[in-house]
């Protein structure tokens, strides 16, 4: 359909006038439901409408597509996660082919024994599209942690259509253990792994009780002695939430800082990966002093963030969102953050060369935001560790959603 240049001009007006650092007109929350814990919310992409909720302490519930919250989870592996401080269920993500077979993936803290690992498993639904099969988990791999903070725990298919997972560098504070800038260790990486594959003779794979999963042969370090083939990018501190852009397939990873600076990595879709972010060595863009000789020259050569953000002005603990591409016309294009400290939705733009951050201030009850997610249409919803799941709404002018079209 063509827009009338009217609009056309409207738009434009609408995207100079936030891109000049003022919160876009018109939006506002729309609490959806209540889920206490919830780690975030996800889409199947399967046609049906519903929404996925993680919990941390272990059950995945649906809301389905009247905005109705199912009394029964659609699965509940509370028995097999530890659920204390940062560690429980902590990612989830749908197989790109799920409406075919089904699958979906898990990442999660387990419970005795080997208490504290990171578990990615892959699960079933059942016959009942509301119900998954609690005794289809195969795992994919272990991975052990040294302390119970800095899990990571996001995972999420990439538009390559492989999984990617989110690992912090083993906790503690100042990586004791110097995991982030050992290629021989997944902890304080970003991971790359094909859930279609299986491994092969020469792959030198580092997930403990490696099951089915290949390493896709693109990986920046399948060829290297002395790496973990699964590794697609390092120096990461805690990259607790991050995301792919729908529409571009770029990657920001929002990396909880030590105690000075929160950062957000960038990573283009046309990346070949092996990008180095920097911790332990750098807490965004400055360099870390309480090291010893761990982070003297030569340095590997580091990727800056896009953006950092001081803990003077109250932060303590980036958490990531999505670029936005929803239908709510002038918030498209902002990506989309927060920290666990502040009441307050920071929209940062790229604009003139440089990213452009705009601070916004919802009522948001509580004040402690854990994640967000994205649906089929790419509206965005903040999660909350008490219960509140709200979308982000407000004016949307353009004609392709009035008329019912999806993002891609």
């Amino acid at each position: 359909m063509k827009k009338p240049m009217i609009t056309i001009l409207f738009l434009s007006f609408l995207w100079l006038n936030s891109a000049l650092g003022q919160v876009p007109n018109g939006l506002y929350l729309t609490e959806v439901a209540n889920i206490p814990n919830n780690m975030g919310i996800r889409s199947a992409y399967d046609g049906s409408g519903r929404l996925f909720a993680a919990t941390q302490d272990g059950t995945i519930r649906i809301i389905d597509e009247n905005g109705q919250l199912l009394s029964t989870p659609f699965l509940d592996i509370s028995s097999l996660v530890r659920f204390n401080g940062e560690q429980g269920l902590l990612g989830l993500a749908f197989h790109p082919n799920y409406s075919q077979n089904g699958y979906f993936f898990v990442n999660y803290t387990k419970a005795s024994p080997n208490q504290g690992d990171t578990m990615i498993v892959r699960y079933q639904v059942s016959a009942n599209p509301d119900i998954a099969d609690p005794n289809s988990a195969t795992i994919l791999m272990r991975i052990e942690q040294d302390f119970g903070n800095h899990n990571g725990g996001n995972i999420l298919f990439g538009p390559d259509g492989y999984l990617y997972i989110g690992m912090g560098d083993g906790g503690s504070g100042n990586d004791p253990n110097h995991r982030a800038q050992d290629l021989t260790q997944l902890l304080g990486k970003m991971l790359r792994i094909d859930v279609d594959g299986s491994l092969q003779q020469d792959d030198e794979a580092c997930g403990l009780d490696a099951g089915p999963y290949g390493i896709p042969n693109d990986n920046p370090f399948v060829n290297s002695n002395n790496s973990c083939d699964e590794i697609w990018a390092s120096g990461l501190r805690n990259p607790w939430r991050w995301s792919f852009d729908r529409l571009t397939g770029d990657m920001y990873i929002a990396d909880v800082g030590q105690n000075k600076w929160e950062e957000v990595n960038f990573q283009p879709v046309s990346s070949i990966g092996g990008e180095n972010y920097g911790w332990r060595c750098r807490e965004g863009f400055h360099a870390n002093n309480n090291l010893g000789a761990t982070c003297s020259a030569p340095l590997p050569t580091f990727t800056d963030p896009i953006i950092e953000q001081p803990h003077s002005d109250g932060n303590c603990s980036i958490t990531g969102g999505y670029n936005y591409r929803g239908p709510v016309t002038e918030l498209r294009n902002h990506y989309i953050f927060t920290d666990f400290c502040k009441n307050q939705l920071t929209l940062a733009k790229y604009y003139q060369n440089q990213w452009v951050t705009i601070p916004w201030n919802p009522v948001i009850n509580p004040t402690s935001v854990t994640s967000f997610g994205e649906d089929h249409l790419g509206h965005v919803y903040i999660t909350s560790k008490s219960g509140p799941t709200y979308r982000i709404d407000g004016p949307i002018i353009d004609f392709i959603f009035a008329n019912g079209f999806e993002t891609p």
